[in-house]
Parts: C-alpha cells; structure tokens; sequence
C-alpha cells in the first residue's frame, strides 16, 4: 500500500490513465486542463524553454469537454490531441515526458473535474514510488511560463520539507498582437482588481493571504490527498481548493518566476478572467469596480483586536462589539459573535491556538461573503484604479501615474518586494 492508495481508490474517477510506468526519480507532474483549445503547441514550447531540474519531470494533458459540447469545440479537442502527438515527434529529445489523456464523456466535466483528474494521475505516479514528496503543478493551456518556472518551483519547495503546498507569481500580458488592444487595456483592470484586492487583505492583518489563480499552484502529493483531493467545481475550484490546504500549514507564495496567463475573454466559466474581460468587451466600458477601501478599513479595527478577545468576558465582549464598524454590526449579529467567541476561548489554551481557531472561523469564505454584504448593504463599489489609489495613500506610496496599466505595474512591484520566495 502506498501513502495514497486509500484515496485513489476511494476519490479517483478514473482507474490508471497513464500506462507506462514512471521515471524512479519523478519529482514533478504538470497537469494541464485542456478544452477547445487548439494551439497548445504554444505551451509545450514555452515548458520546453524551461531549465531542467534535478528530477525527472512529466506534463499531463487532460482533454475534456461538457455535455452538450459544439462541435467545433470538440473538433477542437482533437486538433489538440493531434498537436500534442505531433509535437511529442518533434520534441524526442525533450526533457520531459508528455501524455495526453482524452476524457470519455462525463456529466459535470469543467476545469475542476479536469484538474481533479489530472492531479489524481499525479498522485498516483507518485504512489507507485512511494513518493509523498512530489510535486504536482498546475498550469492552463493558453498559459506561457518562464525560463525558471520548474527549476525555481523545485528549488523552493526541497529546501524546506515544510513546505506544502504555494501560489506562483503571475502576469497577464498587458501588451501585443495576438489580441484588440482594448483586450489588453481591460486585462489591465482586472488584474488591478486581483492585486488590489490581495494587498487590501494584507492591509487587514489577516493572516493568510494569497491569490487563488488556478494556472499558478503547486501542492505536495501528501498534502493534496490529506486536503481531499481536487474539487469537481466548474468554476472557483481554485479558490476552494487553496481554502483547504492553508489551514494546514506551510502554504507559501513564489515570486521567484513567473506563470503568463493569457488575457482573452471566455465564457466557458460564469465567473473569472476570461468572463470578467469578456463582459468588458461586450459593453466596451472602460471601468471595472471593485470593493470599497472603507470595508478594508473596517476588517483591519476588527483583526486588530482579536487578541483582546482571547480573555474577555461576555460583558467585555459586549462592549468590544458595540463599538465595531457598523458594516461588521451589520453582517454579525451580536449573539453570533459573542457565542462563537466564547466557545473558542473554551476550546483553547493560549492566545496562538485561540488566533489560528479565530481565524479558522472568520476564514477566507466568511470574509468574502462579509465583503459581498457591506457592498449590498453599507457601501458602494468604486472604479478599481480609485480604490488603488486609496490603499496606495495609505500606505503612504504616490504613483507616477494614475492610469490604470501603471497602477497595475506598482501593484505587482509592491507584491514580489514584500513575498520571500
């Protein structure tokens, strides 16, 4: 029995895709979801540029497609197996293996469905060789990476064996042919939108803060199966995934390189990249809205007290809550957080232990859904590049400009000087 045996065959939706057996020194699966795409020859010659690792290094293409599917998408499907096939000849020399595995007809197929599969297959390569260790990676099809996106995903992640599972550095391309060049000024907004959104959190306090871009993860195996595996969502898998690997431990963030995902709009998931830029194209308007810098101010008075919660009585807490920000009031009722804080001072022994349980329960889902009420209830959502330039004055930072395409680029630089790795 290998360390993930249980699971595969409890979870696994598929029995074993890749018949032949892996290098003994694996270290790294890519799994590549694929649908309707075409030119993924673009991919594999960007993975191929890469420097090699240490470890033996396989790429898994899952091609997939919903019910109902047209049939130029599934066409499509074909032209990429094809591509891949061809390219395999081409590429003999390669330093890594390729398969590719397209997917009989499922109820529910979509990228998390797809993921899912791939890293399952993963796993299970790394079970074979008793291998809890080996990394498994995500990418999309119309992705492009860097240089040293596997030397330097490999490298962090063996100098630390506590480490589990990360997000990776992103950039969309904000500038090029292959796209209008509205596409690349829209992709400029919503990537403000995703950088703005990320620093706003680290502005709270709140602890564990980290995009959820599924093109740009990686997770150990042993990790991936104590966290249940991948979810089968046809949208937002990302994000309900990564919820469920950092309460464990040792999720970090990568800015040492760099994963380019592709700006084109798409509405193959309702919510997301492809679909914001898609919306954006459609109406072709030039602003995108986003949250209010003042629910970010609220959030930040409240994680700067939660210590002071860790001892106080049910009258102190009373008092504590009467003078919360009122949209926090407002989406909390006052029994609900008295009770709640109650019982985590009775369930732990000290003020770390009450900090990770208090946060296990005002987690990444519940401040979502606090941010989504205050803007139904308090506040009104602003055009991004205000709502930047409100964080930016907090933090006592005047940008050059206040177009939106150099905001962006303050952002990113903001994001790879304050992340380690």
């Amino acid at each position: 029995m290998g360390f993930a045996s249980a699971y595969l065959e409890q979870r696994a939706l598929f029995p074993e895709i890749i018949k032949e057996a892996p290098d003994k020194n694996i270290g790294i699966v890519i799994v590549i979801p694929a649908y309707n795409e075409p030119v993924i020859r673009k991919l594999l010659d960007s993975l191929a540029l890469c420097k090699e690792p240490p470890c033996r290094v396989e790429v898994l293409v899952i091609l997939n497609a919903p019910v109902g599917a047209s049939a130029d998408s599934l066409n499509n499907n074909i032209i990429s197996h094809n591509q891949i096939e061809s390219w395999k000849k081409d590429n003999a020399d390669c330093f890594f293996r390729l398969f590719a595995f397209m997917a009989p007809p499922v109820k529910g197929w979509g990228v998390g469905l797809a993921r899912k599969t791939g890293m399952d297959e993963a796993t299970r390569r790394f079970n074979s060789l008793n291998n809890p260790e080996g990394i498994i990676l995500n990418l999309d099809a119309d992705c492009l990476v860097a240089e040293n996106y596997i030397t330097s995903v490999y490298s962090v992640f063996t100098e630390n064996n506590e480490r589990s599972a990360c997000s990776i550095y992103f950039e969309h391309p904000l500038e090029g042919s292959e796209f209008p060049g509205k596409i690349y000024e829209y992709i400029a907004l919503y990537e403000l939108h995703l950088r703005y959104y990320y620093q706003g959190l680290a502005y709270t306090g709140y602890p564990y803060v980290f995009h959820t871009v599924g093109s740009a993860i990686a997770v150990k195996a042993l990790p991936y199966i104590k966290a249940g595996g991948m979810n089968r969502r046809q949208a937002g898998e990302d994000f309900y995934f990564i919820q469920k690997l950092v309460p464990a431990g040792g999720y970090f963030s990568i800015t040492s390189t760099t994963v380019f995902p592709s700006p084109r709009p798409s509405f193959r998931v309702p919510f997301g990249t492809g679909a914001s830029i898609a919306r954006l194209n459609e109406t072709g308007e030039s602003v995108l809205y986003t949250y209010n810098f003042n629910a970010f101010r609220e959030l930040k008075s409240f994680f700067g007290t939660t210590d002071t919660f860790f001892q106080a009585e049910s009258e102190i807490l009373q008092v504590i809550y009467n003078n919360m920000p009122v949209g926090l009031k407002t989406f909390l009722p006052k029994d609900e957080f008295i009770s709640k804080i109650v019982e985590i001072q009775e369930n732990t022994s000290g003020l770390p232990s009450f900090r990770k349980r208090f946060f296990g329960w005002f987690n990444m889902f519940k401040v979502v859904k606090y941010l989504n009420f205050v803007h139904l209830e308090i506040y009104e959502k602003k055009p991004v590049q205000v709502s930047a330039l409100e964080l930016l004055a907090e933090k006592s930072i005047i940008p050059e400009s206040e177009e939106p395409r150099e905001l962006l680029l303050q952002f990113r630089k903001l994001e790879r000087k304050e992340i380690r790795f």
